[in-house]
């Protein structure tokens, strides 16, 4: 019986489908949402103004605030609760790290941009070869 269900979300229309549909299929399963802000890098993006943060978990906590919002109107809808962690790290192995500790992970298939598709699709492709739980990989 799957008790827990891992559903990363990066705020994609894929990501919002995978977890109407562990609400959905998973009923009786806690669900916890997953948020990866990327890792620090040369470009100096979001991920690098985190990490130079006085409070890194903090500001990864704020930066995830929006989707994760958005994540329990989504469970709102299905009148479920979810739990929320956010991670700072590369996206597939953020989930990675956290697959044994669930019964079931739920991804979406890619992101919106083709950039997005590109990464995402790629981290999904990551998570169904290495994860320790079974993946289902929504479109």
């Amino acid at each position: 019986m799957i008790s827990s269900v891992l559903v990363p979300m990066d705020g994609s229309e894929m990501a919002e489908r995978a977890l109407r549909y562990a609400l959905e299929v998973h009923r009786d399963a806690a669900i916890t949402v997953l948020h990866v802000v990327g890792e620090p890098s040369s470009m100096m993006g979001r991920a690098t103004g985190i990490a130079l943060a006085d409070d890194p978990q903090a500001a990864a906590q704020e930066a995830a605030s929006d989707l994760f919002d958005r994540a329990r109107e989504i469970a709102a809808e299905s009148d479920r609760e979810i739990e929320t962690v956010v991670r700072v790290g590369h996206p597939a192995r953020a989930v990675l790290n956290m697959t044994d500790d669930f019964d079931a992970v739920v991804v979406g298939s890619h992101g919106g941009s083709l950039a997005d598709r590109l990464l995402v699709g790629n981290v999904a492709e990551k998570i169904v070869r290495r994860s320790a739980a079974p993946v289902t990989v929504v479109r």
